[in-house]
C-alpha cells in the first residue's frame, strides 16, 4: 500500500515527561511490517501519548523510536511517513468530501488534478463512490469516520495511526467499521498502531494487544494469549470482567496444580503457582449454574438477576465471594433468592501469577 511498503514501529526504552509526571515509562515493543497492533487501557494510562509518540505529535524525553529501520525519535510529525485518524475526525466542514481526503496531495505540491484523483481512488477503497461532492455535515458518523481513514490513506503512509476512532459511534456501527478498518489493513497490508479502551474492540480487531497500566506496558500479545493467560490481576480483571477470587493451591507437581475454591477441588495449570493462598481468576460464562448437586459443585444464591436478550447477568453468592455470572439460557431465568449449585468450565480458570 505504503510507496515503501508497510513499516516496522520500534520503542526502545521510551520515556515522556511532563514536568514532574511520567505520561510513558521506559516502554519498549515492536510493531511487525503490516500488522494491527492495540494499545489498550484505561483512561491515563498512556497509550493515547504512546501513540502520538509515533506520529511526532509528542516528542520523547528519553529512548529511541524506530520506523521501518529509520531513527525518527528527533523528526517531527511531517517528516515521519504517518498518518493519524483522530478520535474527532477534524473534517474540513466547509470543504465537500473530495477536498477533504484531497487536502492531503494538494498541501504537498501535488496538482489539483492529480490530487483529485488520488483522493477518489481512495474513497472508492472505503466504500464512498459517489460522495465526492457531499459536504462532512450530511454524512452519517460511520460515513464521516470512513472520510476520516480515506484522508489517512492518501498519502500512503508506512504507518496509520488510530486514537480511539470508534468512541463517537453507536454499538452496532462500531462493529461495522471495526470490521472495515481490520479489513483494510489486511487487504492493503498497512502497519496499523490503534489506541482504545475498549476491550472487546482490541480483542476483535488486533493481531496483537499491549495492555498499558501507569505509563508502562502490563502484557503484550494475542488477544487469546491475554484473555486465556493473563499474566497479572490488573490484565486479568481489565480484559473481560473476570471474577478474581482467593484459593488454596494444596499441591503442586510439574506444570499441574491442585486448587480449592470453598468445597470445590480443580486440577489446573500451576503458571508458577506455589502451594499456600493464592487468586483465581474466573471467567463469567465459565460458570455454570444447576439445580441439580454435582461432583465438587459450590452452593451458591442469586443475589441480582438482569435480562439482556441474549444472556442473563447474574451476581451469585458461593464460596464467600459475589460472583459475576452470565448465563445463555434465558427461557427460566433464575429469580433473587434461589438457591443453586455452581461448576466451572476449567478453560475459564486461571490461576493467577502473585
Amino acid at each position: 500500500m505504503s510507496r515503501n511498503g508497510p513499516a516496522s514501529v520500534e520503542f526502545r526504552n521510551v520515556s515522556k515527561l511532563y514536568g514532574g509526571v511520567t505520561a510513558v515509562n521506559d516502554v519498549s515493543f515492536t510493531i511487525e511490517p503490516g500488522t494491527l497492533v492495540t494499545l489498550l487501557g484505561p483512561s491515563g494510562c498512556g497509550k493515547t501519548t504512546t501513540l502520538r509518540l509515533i506520529a511526532g505529535l509528542e516528542m520523547a524525553t528519553s529512548g529511541q523510536i524506530i520506523i521501518g529501520g529509520r531513527d525518527v525519535t528527533n523528526l517531527s510529525a511531517s517528516e515521519r511517513d504517518v498518518s493519524m485518524v483522530f478520535q474527532s475526525y477534524a473534517l474540513f466542514p466547509h470543504m465537500s468530501v473530495l477536498d477533504n481526503v484531497a487536502y492531503g496531495p494538494s498541501v504537498s505540491g501535488e496538482p489539483k488534478q492529480k490530487a483529485h484523483a488520488m483522493a477518489r481512488e481512495k474513497l472508492e477503497l472505503v466504500g464512498l463512490k459517489g460522495f465526492e461532492k457531499r459536504m462532512p455535515s450530511e454524512l452519517s458518523g460511520g460515513q464521516q469516520q470512513r472520510v476520516a481513514v480515506a484522508r489517512a490513506l492518501v498519502l500512503e503512509p508506512q504507518v496509520l495511526l488510530f486514537d480511539e476512532p470508534l468512541s463517537n459511534l453507536d454499538a452496532k456501527l462500531r462493529r461495522r467499521v471495526r470490521e472495515d478498518i481490520r479489513r483494510l489493513q489486511r487487504d492493503l497490508n498497512l502497519t496499523v498502531a490503534y489506541v482504545t479502551h475498549d476491550q472487546e474492540e482490541a480483542l476483535a480487531v488486533s493481531d496483537r494487544v499491549i495492555v498499558m497500566s501507569n505509563a508502562a506496558i502490563a502484557q503484550s500479545g494475542t488477544p487469546r494469549e491475554l484473555y486465556e493467560q493473563p499474566a497479572s490481576l490488573f490484565v486479568a480483571d481489565f480484559i473481560g470482567d473476570s471474577n478474581i477470587v482467593p484459593i488454596e493451591i494444596e499441591s503442586v507437581s510439574g506444570d499441574r496444580a491442585v486448587a480449592l475454591y470453598g468445597e470445590a477441588r480443580f486440577e489446573l495449570p500451576s503458571r508458577g503457582a506455589k502451594p499456600g493462598a493464592a487468586k483465581l481468576g474466573l471467567r463469567p460464562d465459565a460458570i455454570n449454574l444447576s439445580a441439580a448437586a454435582a461432583p465438587d459443585a459450590l452452593p451458591g444464591r442469586i443475589l441480582h438477576a438482569a435480562y439482556l436478550g441474549k444472556h442473563m447477568e447474574y451476581t451469585v453468592l458461593a464460596g464467600g465471594a459475589e460472583l459475576f455470572v452470565v448465563d445463555r439460557r434465558v427461557k427460566q431465568p433464575l429469580a433473587v433468592g434461589d438457591e443453586t449449585n455452581l461448576t466451572f468450565d476449567r478453560d475459564g480458570m486461571t490461576v493467577l501469577p502473585a
